[in-house]
């Protein structure tokens, strides 16, 4: 049970009666009024502020910088403003940040009297699943936060609050008496948890130890049984699970094979293992998992040793790869190696027992029946009764053991062999002569595996199990038992039809259990009775959890249903109900019309007084909370001093500061819009450049549109006179068909106009056309000052050509008159046409001047005496 409750408890131990009733003036606010008046009310937190007339006790609810009365703004927004909070709600402040929602923390707070007055209690939603222990509650109110409900044993009545109950005394009398906290969560989970968790305000369900699933519906790894019990800690596993049993399955192994990667070996409390006879590290670094050099693998997994005189032989079937030096592999038998024939000198061959010492044939040791030397460890092959390890004969016992080792005597290959990858010991019972090595029987095992029949095996077969005497021995079960566990007669299942319950054999499962595989198993803790072991297998549920839905058994019902124990179903309140204990509306635990509150378990009209209404989630009026002074004079208390404030609506004149963001979203804004218009405009002067230029191109330059300023300027004195509106006509220009006359009259004009050169300077240029013709090599002299003025000369009279004809061709164009700019319509009279005049700067054409064949300077400085 959670800590939290049971000091609620030991709180309320007090007597109610020792709790003081002192009452003074207060303010009460709730967003949007506050009421002044004598109160004891508790719930909420105290509201002060620096220089304010009064402080003020604020009740659940949203508050802003906008809340009124004004008093309640001006407190709220003042910079000293500061909160004392009740147990269950925010933590005192120094400072108080708007907006404030002002809400009971996810709980139970209890109060010592009604309306919420009082001593005050708070317990948070707890951190383990409750169980089935229940908590007095000595309390006079209840405050419940949003989305939590909570079970109370009221007498033998089992009730679920899911609002706040300003009132005990109030409610339908199944819900009045010795009142006991049993259980409170959130209704936030969906799915609900199960029994096993409790769930969180954010929807998530906290599972209790052992406990898993998204609903803690299941046991974890290694735990058992319906509380989900830990397995034995000698156990490394166990019947774990839900249904477990709890046996244990296998137990711990101290220094087992496999905790120093040793497969057919022992493990030393240091780590190091120490493999059986005839194993050695395999080539993947596991250690024991190779046969060593002269042993074989058999298909049981041992490694048994190759016969005399081979060093090498195959796995499974024992034939022999490499003889020793000397030897020869059998012809009939490839398993075996012949050993050489003893001969003297004479090259006879030696008798038994002796050997050839490269003269005569000398007598063996008499431990060897032949051998290659006269030591006993030169033998090749044992006396009877002795048998061949590392080189040296050695006796048998009678269990076959040869002396000295843990090793088998074998009769057929007349040497010690091995006793088996799983065993550390073993024996042949009534060892003799004619006794074969299959015969054996181990009687030690490596950790961790029993020995059944001789053999070491991983677990004991069906109908027996390990023995309580020596952790080692498979011994068979009883005879009431078909297979039992822990001892012969712990039954895991039964002969002749019989279910298996808690180790007994019986006829039918008790109540609790259903049937699986012939056993008996427990249902799940969340059901009384059920088809399966899952937590939706119920058939019939318990009285901590008595609403069967779909199987599963859930602890309450919704809020506006109430548990019927006649039918075991979930039955709609009264319409008048939010939620209830019974039906009618007699049986009301908190009413569902905000007009309305609890009385006798009924819902009434609340009547309330000073215009006050009733407070959403504490389901009383604000004037039930104050105790006011009536002017009559009928109450003995004080007269309540003058508050400013108290019912005038909030004036707020301070402006709304602009948050940054805010402030950056308008700055780019406004930065998106000038640059939209900046394109606009752009994109406006190019359509009508565009449009101007296709106009020039078309011969009406000065028709630039409706839009242009001089048709504008046309049109206001159309309208300012009457006149009808003109229409845009476009423009024509002919083209103008000069005849041969008139083009002669121009040349002749044009050469009347060239000035006349100085005789000088024509004589200097027939000369130099003269000299030029005449193309012969003189050598190269640097340009006189004469030749520069020349080539002066030259440049002007190209320029004055194209200025020339440039002129020319502009006088052969006329443009339309104002008149046609103006309107777009041509003119009543044919255009004027007067050519335009200049005087030519040469006498020859453009073209002569433009031509390849330049006038040559004259040149001073040359061999010909014309110059001189």
């Amino acid at each position: 049970m959670f800590a939290s409750i049971f000091a609620v408890s030991l709180l309320f131990s007090i007597p109610i009666a020792t709790v003081a009733q002192t009452q003074s003036p207060t303010v009460l606010c709730i967003p949007g009024q506050c009421l002044q008046g004598y109160s004891n009310t508790t719930i909420g937190a105290k509201l002060s502020a620096q220089g304010a007339p009064t402080s003020v006790q604020l009740l659940p609810g949203p508050y802003t910088s906008s809340t009124s009365p004004q008093l309640l703004h001006d407190i709220l927004t003042s910079s000293s403003a500061s909160l004392a909070s009740s147990p269950g709600f925010q933590n005192s402040s120094s400072s108080v940040t708007l907006p404030l929602n002002l809400a009971l923390q996810p709980g139970l707070s209890i109060f010592s009297d009604s309306l919420y007055s009082g001593q005050a209690a708070f317990t948070a939603l707890p951190s383990d699943p409750v169980g089935n222990t229940t908590t007095p509650l000595a309390a006079r109110s209840i405050a419940l936060s949003s989305s939590v409900w909570a079970t109370v044993q009221a007498g033998s009545n089992r009730v679920v609050f899911w609002d706040s109950v300003p009132d005990i005394s109030q409610l339908p009398s199944s819900a009045v008496g010795n009142l006991a906290l049993a259980d409170i969560q959130s209704t936030a989970c969906t799915p609900s948890c199960a029994s096993s968790g409790i769930c969180t305000s954010n929807g998530t369900c906290k599972c209790a130890t052992g406990f898993t699933g998204s609903s803690c519906e299941s046991c974890a790894a290694g735990f058992f049984g319906p509380s989900c019990q830990a397995c034995p800690s000698d156990c490394g596993s166990c019947d774990e699970g839900i249904t477990g049993s709890g046996r244990c399955l296998k137990p711990v192994v101290a220094n087992a094979p496999d905790s120093c990667n040793c497969l057919n070996g022992v493990c030393s409390s240091g780590g190091q293992c120490t493999c059986n006879t005839g194993f050695v590290t395999a080539d993947n670094g596991t250690q024991c998992a190779k046969c060593a050099s002269g042993f074989f693998l058999t298909s049981n997994g041992d490694c048994q040793i190759c016969q005399i005189g081979c060093t090498q032989c195959a796995d499974t079937s024992g034939a022999c790869l490499v003889c020793k030096t000397g030897f020869s592999q059998d012809s009939s038998d490839r398993t075996k190696c012949d050993p050489p024939q003893s001969q003297s000198s004479d090259g006879q061959a030696c008798p038994a027992n002796t050997f050839g010492d490269g003269t005569n044939c000398s007598n063996c040791d008499p431990a060897c029946e032949t051998c290659s030397g006269p030591a006993s460890t030169d033998c090749i092959q044992c006396a009877s009764g002795t048998y061949l390890n590392n080189g040296v004969c050695v006796k048998a016992g009678a269990n076959g053991v040869c002396e000295g080792t843990k090793l088998i005597a074998d009769n057929v290959k007349r040497e010690c062999d091995t006793c088996g990858a799983k065993c550390t010991s073993c024996g042949i019972p009534g060892f003799g002569v004619g006794s074969r090595v299959n015969q054996l029987q181990c009687t030690g095992c490596l950790p961790g595996f029993v020995l059944s029949n001789g053999k070491c095996v991983d677990s004991c077969p069906s109908g027996s199990t390990v023995s309580t005497k020596d952790n080692l021995t498979c011994e068979t079960c009883d005879s009431s038992c078909s297979t039992c566990a822990g001892s012969t007669t712990f039954c895991l299942s039964c002969p002749n039809n019989q279910l298996a319950s808690n180790g007994k054999c019986i006829s039918s499962c008790p109540s609790g259990t259903f049937t699986s595989s012939g056993s008996c198993l427990s249902c799940h803790p969340d059901c009384a009775s059920c088809s399966g072991g899952a937590f939706n297998q119920c058939s019939s549920c318990p009285p901590s959890r008595p609403v069967l839905v779909n199987g599963r058994c859930l602890p309450t019902c919704s809020k506006s249903q109430y548990f019927d124990p006649t039918t075991s179903t979930c039955q709609n309140c009264d319409s008048s109900c939010s939620s209830c204990s019974g039906p009618g509306q007699n049986n009301c635990l908190a009413c569902s019309s905000s007009t309305q509150v609890l009385r006798g378990g009924s819902c009434a009209s609340s009547n309330c007084k000073d215009g006050a209404t009733v407070i959403a989630g504490l389901g009383v009026c604000l004037s039930e909370l104050v105790i006011v002074p009536q002017p009559s004079g009928t109450t003995t208390l004080p007269p309540l001093p003058s508050v400013t404030g108290l019912t005038t609506p909030t004036q707020s004149s301070a402006k709304r500061s602009l948050e940054w963001w805010q402030i950056l979203l308008m700055a780019l804004g406004c930065a998106f819009i000038f640059l939209a218009f900046i394109w606009c405009c752009r994109r406006r002067q190019r359509k009508q450049r565009a449009k101007r230029t296709e106009m020039f191109a078309q011969g009406a330059v000065a028709t630039q549109g409706k839009s242009s300023w001089r048709w504008r300027l046309l049109r206001f004195g159309e309208k300012l006179f009457g006149h009808n509106r003109s229409r845009k006509i476009q423009v024509v220009v002919p083209r103008r068909q000069e005849s041969e006359a008139y083009k002669l009259t121009k040349l002749r004009s044009a050469e009347e106009a060239r000035p006349q050169r100085v005789e000088e300077e024509e004589g200097e240029e027939d000369i130099v056309q003269l000299i030029g013709s005449y193309q012969y090599a003189r050598p190269p002299t640097p340009p006189s000052r004469n030749q520069m003025q020349y080539q002066y000369r030259t440049e002007q009279q190209r320029e004055a050509a194209g200025l020339h004809r440039s002129v020319s061709n502009a006088s052969q164009m006329s443009a339309p008159s104002i008149y046609s700019q103006m309107t777009g319509m041509p003119r009543r009279v044919p255009d004027p046409r007067q050519p335009l005049k200049k005087d030519l700067t040469s006498r020859f054409s453009s073209s002569t001047l433009s031509s390849d064949h330049h006038l040559r300077p004259p040149v001073e400085n040359g061999k010909n005496s014309f110059w001189k």
